[in-house]
């Protein structure tokens, strides 16, 4: 068996991805690329103790200079084909928080993260953002599954999941560690064929 006899039974056609990042738009959304002008803001929200002790990587203290060195290193991940993330915006331009996939293409499925800072919670952006980033991820990359992870003890993000069709899967126990603790992480998923049909 020739080597590439043998890939067709190793991995999926390659993900393909737009050659520039796209923005995407909703009615009270649009997701764009971030810039390194952003990085203030950034660590500003995401810095937030609230916001960092319900994500699951986001730390605290968030030091200087870390939304910056971020930042700078998404581009790469974009063209590598490992990850998109999008600055979530209002229409006058204000970020209010990030979303983003990290990409697997060996099995043709990303994970779902995202963070919106405290002042825009309660507002429905977080689940507005991942329906477009879901949309886009299903019929423009062609991705089979996306999956999210969410603390247990943060049922607010595991009601945004539940709002896009992601159904729970399982439970990792003390998975994660945060804030000088073990936490257990939530896992939902949505397959291509699922999503949109409730």
């Amino acid at each position: 068996m020739n080597q590439a006899t043998l890939s067709q039974y190793v991995a999926p056609p390659k993900l393909q991805l737009p050659a520039v990042q796209p923005s995407l738009r909703s009615k009270r959304l649009r997701l764009r690329p971030f810039d390194m002008s952003d990085s203030l803001v950034v660590q500003l929200l995401a810095g937030d103790k609230e916001v960092a002790y319900n994500t699951r990587l986001i730390p605290h203290p968030y030091p200087d200079g870390l939304a910056a060195v971020w930042i700078s290193s998404l581009p790469t991940l974009y063209q590598e084909s490992r990850g998109v993330s999008f600055a979530i915006t209002l229409p006058a331009g204000d970020i209010i928080g990030s979303i983003g996939l990290s990409l697997f293409p060996v099995d043709n499925h990303a994970e779902l993260g995202y963070w919106v800072g405290r002042p825009y919670w309660n507002q429905g952006f977080c689940t507005e953002a991942a329906a477009i980033v879901l949309r886009w991820g299903f019929e423009k990359l062609k991705l089979e599954r996306v999956y999210a992870h969410y603390l247990a003890r943060n049922p607010a993000s595991g009601r945004v999941l539940t709002k896009l069709g992601m159904q729970q899967e399982g439970c990792l126990r003390s998975h994660r560690y945060k804030a000088g603790e073990y936490e257990d992480l939530i896992v939902c998923g949505v397959l291509r064929g699922e999503f949109g049909k409730k």
